[in-house]
């Protein structure tokens, strides 16, 4: 495995190779990261995996500075995933002058997410595509944890014709149906075992919906209700249509259910599809 920072030297390794898979992370890589990097194993003989906090995603007031960095941790797990070049850039390779071309992203982009962490996109949807410039992969793996970002990064391929395969990868979740996420280990142990509320919250409205339940509105305030009782801080729990990220209609089919909440300091989102 590689350890490449410089992208002349990236694309100069990567001219000999016929099918690259990507997987862009920010490093503090856990179970779920790993099993984005097996379905990229079983798709490309190449995989390359980026470790980057980018600025660009973070407001001023949010984590950047304390988001876990574990840089020779990540790379001992990557070494075991067949990986064969980490792409670990600092901000200046990155960002040699200030980013002044950003991306105008459709409403979508706007809402859940969008809504609570303004500009959140714009700095995802600009790092991802210069990666995508720089690395130019055939395919790249993104989980559904994140699933606005996975729809956004999709409609961006499309729209801007990039001839790259966005793969889905399933949610990793711990046996009580936490999420994995890097930001978990923020929890303390009282908070941790209260965090598999918003996964239930969730679950419960995609099982009254599976049983034909249609009022869509009484079933997110039922669990804004249930999470607020317990000490959550609740940004959204809301249902949309899956290929649009539309808010649902009671005739639509094919759904997915989305929330995002706190937990005291801890900011945990989730979804499940329908």
């Amino acid at each position: 495995m590689k350890i490449i920072t410089d992208i002349s030297v990236l694309r100069e390794h990567l001219r000999r190779e016929q099918r690259i898979a990507f997987v862009p992370t920010m490093g503090n890589l856990h179970a779920g990261h790993l099993a984005l990097i097996d379905q990229a194993n079983q798709l490309s003989d190449c995989i390359v995996v980026s470790i980057f906090v980018n600025r660009l995603q973070f407001q001023p007031h949010e984590d950047f500075e304390r988001y876990p960095r574990t840089f020779k941790e990540d790379c001992r797990a990557l070494s075991a995933q067949n990986v064969k070049i980490v792409f670990a850039p600092n901000e200046k390779i990155l960002f040699p002058t200030p980013q002044e071309f950003l991306l105008a992203l459709p409403p979508v982009a706007d809402i859940l997410e969008g809504e609570f962490r303004p500009g959140f996109f714009r700095g995802v949807a600009t790092i991802v595509l210069k990666l995508f410039n720089i690395i130019q992969p055939d395919l790249a793996v993104f989980g559904k944890k994140d699933y606005q970002q996975l729809h956004i990064v999709r409609r961006m391929v499309r729209q801007l014709n990039l001839p790259i395969e966005i793969i889905a990868s399933e949610t990793i979740r711990a046996p009580d149906g936490l999420a994995l996420s890097s930001r978990n280990q923020y929890l303390n142990e009282a908070q941790r075992a209260k965090a598999c509320g918003l996964y239930q919250s969730l679950l419960q409205i995609k099982q009254e919906i599976s049983s034909g339940c249609k009022d869509f509105q009484k079933l997110q305030q039922n669990a804004v209700d249930n999470l607020q009782q317990h000490s959550w801080k609740v940004d959204y729990i809301s249902i949309h249509k899956r290929s649009t990220l539309l808010f649902a209609q009671a005739s639509d089919q094919d759904l997915v259910v989305l929330g995002a909440a706190w937990l005291d300091n801890t900011r945990l989102i989730d979804n499940l599809e329908i």
